[in-house]
């Protein structure tokens, strides 16, 4: 496993995952880089299962609680979005890696896509600030 990627999955998925901060249970998940084995184990109160290590309004699982983040090196490496796959906010977080937070409209499910790189402007949908995800409860 690349030493990015690994260090990725150690800061996004593994705080809050059931297994803790060990990567050894590491297995590849369908689609990206990230581990299939993950699940958000952090409860909150009126929330419910977050992921611990990414920032609010992209850490909720919601309904739909098989939710994994998708870890892409690059946007390349993903493809497009399309109607089938239609990003809602997108973030550049401190580490200049780019959040994007969607639906699949088809399968009624969310996603949650992380780049290892800045592409914010080559995704479409609203940009979210440091400064709203501060203001969001």
């Amino acid at each position: 496993m690349k030493a990015k990627i690994k260090k990725a999955i150690e800061e996004y998925q593994c705080p809050g995952c059931v297994t803790g901060c060990d990567v050894s249970c590491f297995e590849n998940y369908h689609s990206g880089v990230g581990c299939g084995k993950h699940h958000a184990a952090m409860i909150l109160p009126g929330v419910g299962k977050i992921f611990l290590g990414i920032p609010k309004g992209f850490c909720r699982l919601g309904e739909y609680t098989k939710l994994k983040p998708h870890i892409y090196t690059v946007l390349d490496d993903h493809g497009k979005y399309d109607m089938w796959n239609i990003p809602t906010w997108k973030h550049k977080n401190e580490a200049g890696h780019t959040l994007v937070r969607g639906l699949m409209p088809r399968r009624n499910e969310p996603f949650l896509h992380i780049y290892l790189e800045d592409c914010l402007d080559k995704i479409d949908c609203l940009e979210i600030s440091k400064e709203d995800i501060d203001g969001m409860d």
